[in-house]
């Protein structure tokens, strides 16, 4: 209870978490922290005995792939339930949890270098939905292979061991089986989530058990099929008046509008290409806003084609607040906090880590062995365009690698019927984004922009993200 001289305790079941920075009461350090944190990740109706943060997949359950779970705060017998794919391929769902849609972040204001403390999130998607943020593919976060042969994955294997996952996962959690399923993910996870979503569906369809209440699917600034999502990133680029009208007409008619997988020996189209390359290389394609720093934050290569995750944020970059390295805000910075916390023994030994199965916790793992074997995943959204889910396709219309307008034109290849024309949607009286809404039968499909998010919307705005979801 509040009071002047008390902190509000948050009770789930029947444990004490501990107080709440929100209410001006002093931030939790070391055994603290990690008493409180593991509180809330665990299924507390579980005896200890039973806590158990890996799901055995492959063949003989060689791939052990390590996940959160988080209950909903509302009701969680009744409330949807979100299997979360992080982007990368390789970051952990980790760094959604305390940086995107859980109920709690770091205190990076305040951050020493030592244990982070913590705030809450009071736009944490658990406040009505049960969250499963899981470390994909083998490699990342505290994932692991006990094999060598297990240490390779891709698309299409990810894809059928996430789904594989699920059902084991619900087969110990019976409790959730009934509960309406949604699959949601961001950026390389725009590929993954109609992948796993397709094969829910099929497995369904094949009556295998658990039979899974499958609704839709969530995709934020998603990749979807590079030939759209790359070849928009130059027309962004003069919408938002990086390029000029000359740079973006010469660039047009030399290419043909061709701009990634350009023809090498169209020496005009090149040239105007290097034209352009000069006016956004030190972009922050994450977010053309905010400041491209370096060392922490990828500097766009040949356009930025490639570019999905920022640079490796490991404790071997760890340089604290004081350094003049860092005078410059940037954003990146804040991901120091999750290196330290994850990496820190007392936290691995609360976790349940098992001693020896990774040598350091990295936020995103870019040395995974992995191989991107699905280039289009537009077939997936046509079939199910003809099936009875729903889809929430969002887009902060202020990133260039997956930009927004490459996002529409692939949903205007479905052929949907539009039941919602262009208009602003609001937040407290706020236009805080655009949407527009299609259907095909019992197919529904609505797309929203958020005003001024980059690639990790809820990063970026984390309150109409939630207004956004709970709608």
């Amino acid at each position: 209870k509040k009071g002047k001289d008390r902190c509000p305790i948050h009770f789930n079941q029947t444990i004490a978490l501990g107080p709440m920075e929100e209410f001006g009461c002093k931030p939790m350090h070391r055994s603290q922290l990690v008493l409180f944190f593991l509180a809330i990740l665990w299924e507390l109706n579980y005896e200890s005995s039973r806590i158990n943060r890996y799901i055995g997949v492959g063949e003989n359950d060689e791939v052990q792939l390590f996940y959160y779970f988080i209950e909903s705060e509302n009701n969680p017998n009744m409330d949807p339930l979100l299997l979360w794919i992080t982007g990368g391929p390789g970051c952990s769902g980790l760094s959604t949890l305390v940086y995107e849609l859980g109920p709690f972040t770091f205190d990076v204001a305040h951050f020493d270098g030592s244990l982070p403390s913590i705030l809450l999130n009071p736009y944490s998607w658990t406040k009505v939905a049960s969250i499963i943020f899981i470390d994909w593919p083998v490699g990342t976060g505290f994932s692991y292979s006990n094999t060598s042969q297990g240490c390779s994955s891709s698309d299409t294997k990810s894809a059928k061991d996430t789904y594989t996952f699920l059902r084991k996962w619900l087969l110990s959690h019976p409790m959730f089986i009934k509960n309406r399923l949604y699959v949601a993910g961001e950026s390389y996870a725009g590929k993954l989530v109609p992948m796993i979503s397709m094969e829910i569906s099929q497995g369904n369809e094949a009556g295998l058990k658990p039979q899974m209440s499958l609704q839709g699917y969530i995709i934020g600034n998603g990749l979807t099929l590079p030939n759209i999502d790359y070849n928009a990133r130059i027309p962004y680029a003069h919408r938002m008046a990086l390029i000029s009208d000359e740079y973006f007409e010469s660039a047009k008619i030399s290419c043909d509008g061709k701009y990634y997988n350009r023809d090498p020996n169209n020496v005009q189209c090149l040239h105007a290409l290097q034209l352009i390359q000069k006016c956004i290389n030190l972009i922050n394609g994450v977010q053309i806003l905010e400041p491209n720093c370096e060392n922490m934050v990828s500097k766009l290569d040949d356009f930025g084609w490639y570019q999905t995750f920022p640079e490796d944020d490991s404790s071997k970059h760890l340089v604290l607040p004081s350094s003049k390295q860092y005078q410059q805000w940037c954003r990146s910075k804040n991901f120091i906090t999750s290196s330290v916390w994850a990496n820190d023994p007392s936290v691995q030994e609360a976790l349940h880590i098992r001693k020896g199965t990774i040598t350091e916790w990295k936020r995103c793992n870019e040395s995974i062995s992995y191989e991107r074997n699905v280039e289009n995943v537009l077939q997936y959204h046509r079939i199910f365009s003809k099936k009875g889910y729903k889809v929430l396709i969002a887009s902060g219309d202020h990133d260039m690698i997956a930009p927004y307008i490459g996002t529409l034109k692939w949903i205007r290849i479905l052929n949907l019927t539009v039941i919602d024309n262009w208009r602003p949607w609001h937040v407290n009286g706020q236009v805080v984004g655009y949407t527009e809404k299609f259907k095909n039968n019992d197919f529904y499909l609505t797309f929203a922009t958020v005003k001024g998010a980059g690639h990790t919307i809820s990063e970026y705005k984390p309150k109409e993200c939630f207004a956004m979801f709970d709608r």
